[in-house]
């Protein structure tokens, strides 16, 4: 689940009146993969609820993060309460492994593959003149 995901998730059991049990829920999962994190900032109360997830998560089971920001710009992901931010990444940081993967993107541009359809494109001529 992406970081955007979660925290809406939770915002939306919130406005419906079902926030304990998706809290309960992602509270108990053996691994939560949490994907982008950091690719948009957190405003309360996401930020509040993405800390107060992960500090009900805190030694009891494994949460996992993927972001492309260093490690030192993850504090900026909480701009409205720094002190929320640093007891958030002081518990994810307490016994993790880091692991560093360097390299392209797999989403890098690509040539496009030929075809009859491309090869039509190409030599298309301009109508509009």
């Amino acid at each position: 689940i992406t970081q955007g995901d979660l925290v809406g998730s939770l915002h939306a059991a919130r406005a419906t009146g079902g926030f304990d049990r998706r809290f309960r829920q992602l509270a108990k999962v053996t691994l939560l993969i949490i994907d982008d994190f950091g690719l948009k900032p957190m405003r309360p109360p996401h930020d509040e609820d993405f800390h107060d997830l992960i500090a009900e998560r805190y030694e009891r089971v494994s949460t996992m993060l993927t972001s492309n920001l260093d490690f030192a710009e993850w504090g900026d992901v909480f701009p409205a309460n720094r002190m929320l931010g640093v007891a958030t990444l002081d518990r994810l940081r307490h016994g993790a492994y880091r692991l560093i993967l360097e390299g392209d993107s797999f989403r890098a541009p690509r040539p496009l593959p030929e075809s009859p359809k491309n090869t039509i494109a190409k030599g298309a001529k301009n109508t509009h003149s």
